[in-house]
């Protein structure tokens, strides 16, 4: 039997959540913008009669204006929508305990246990968690129902403000094939103009495409996209506060200028390397295998893997075992567009500690414990920081995928 999964989104939030308080507004084309001074003038968010001008959220204010004269701008008050976001999510817990947010604004219900509690018929449940939230809150949410979160996701933008819609098995032909690929959940832009390179533009097209050929084409990514597209997605709804350790742990970048000759490799080698073994750090994890993606001008990617002679969370290790990889099996002096490095079968860092332990005769263990405590002391600054606040020594900037 299928689940039953809603996507809900609350519409317009910050713009809503201000407009509480000032109902004179409400049909008046109104903005939140943050300060200029710190959020560069940015438009947050913005209502329907904005949105009915052009207005688009992350424009600048003076793009808005030039759009739309009369722009109402309000301030925002993020601890607000913070309250908010709580109040909702605490109605949505009356109907599952299975209640997963995606940001300030959105979750997703799984209501395959509870349905039956609620009248059994899933259109109607929605819209009765519609109907309350407006009622108790004075907001309007759009619901996505569908049998899996990918669906449930596009079910929730397909309409708004303030509706239903069902996608059901035998819906999607007619519902979800014809939409914009850049619709699905994950294509991005990157990805989204890459596809059109190869003449897909809708999501029906990203179905019918050859599975092997996307897989070379985007990697283990574009495997994904095209299971998505044909609704086969069995990923769980996970309240919030339930923690998932990754299964893998990767960065990738595609450069401004291919790189050629080891230096150039080496330099974009080691930015990726630091971020992952950064996030490693972050999830207190250690990888046993790491793998590296290269992709060329023409768009043919080669991927190899290793195991590591012992588990790491180490930039440098990371970095010198991709380019043992990358020598082997690449031509240096052929260019590369791009580079994946992925860190794979991950274990807790304490159990990489133990097995350590066992096997540390004849190694120079207080050279690692250095490193270690080394990258412990970069994720403290850049924690306090910012992200951009240290990094190494030679870094390539690029597009992150």
């Amino acid at each position: 039997m299928d689940r039953v999964i809603f996507h809900c989104d609350l519409n317009c939030f910050f713009a809503s959540v201000e407009l509480l308080s000032r109902p004179e507004l409400r049909h008046l084309p109104v903005a939140v913008c943050g300060d200029p001074a710190q959020r560069h003038g940015i438009i947050l968010a913005k209502n329907e009669p904005a949105k009915a001008f052009g207005v688009r959220t992350a424009e600048t204010i003076w793009q808005a204006k030039r759009k739309c004269p009369d722009l109402v701008l309000l301030p925002s008050h993020h601890r607000l929508y913070e309250e908010y976001s709580h109040k909702v999510n605490a109605i949505y817990e009356q109907y599952t305990d299975l209640v997963e947010p995606f940001g300030i604004d959105e979750s997703w219900l799984d209501v395959t246990g509870t349905l039956h509690l609620f009248g059994g018929d899933g259109r109607a449940m929605a819209d009765r968690i519609r109907n309350h939230i407006r009622q108790e809150l004075g907001l309007t949410v759009s619901v996505g129902v569908s049998f899996n979160k990918v669906f449930a996701k596009l079910g929730s933008d397909y309409k708004k403000p303030d509706a239903t819609t069902v996608i059901r098995r035998e819906d999607v032909e007619g519902i979800v094939w014809p939409l914009p690929v850049g619709d699905l959940l994950f294509v991005g832009r990157a990805a989204a103009k890459e596809l059109e390179r190869y003449g897909v533009t809708t999501i029906g097209q990203l179905a019918a495409f050859d599975r092997d050929a996307l897989g070379q084409l985007l990697g283990q990514h574009g495997l994904q996209l095209h299971d998505y597209a044909n609704g086969v997605d069995d990923s769980p709804v996970r309240p919030a506060g339930q923690y998932v350790p990754p299964k893998s742990v990767g960065n990738g970048m595609t450069f401004p200028h291919d790189l050629v000759g080891e230096e150039a490799v080496r330099s974009g080698v080691t930015v990726l390397a630091d971020w992952v073994a950064h996030r490693l750090r972050g999830h207190d994890l250690k990888c046993t295998t790491v793998q590296v993606t290269i992709r060329s001008p023409e768009f043919h990617d080669l991927s190899r893997q290793r195991r590591l002679a012992a588990p790491t969370f180490v930039t440098a290790e990371l970095a010198d075992m991709v380019m043992e990889l990358i020598r082997e099996n690449w031509n240096l002096s052929a260019p590369i567009r791009a580079i994946t490095v992925t860190a794979a079968n991950l274990i807790p860092a304490a159990q990489a500690a133990e097995q350590l332990d066992l096997f540390a005769a004849g190694q120079d263990t207080q050279r690692r414990d250095r490193q270690e405590r080394l990258g412990h002391t970069l994720d403290a600054i850049r924690h306090r920081f910012g992200g951009g606040a240290i990094g190494p020594a030679s870094a390539v900037e690029g597009e992150e995928e």
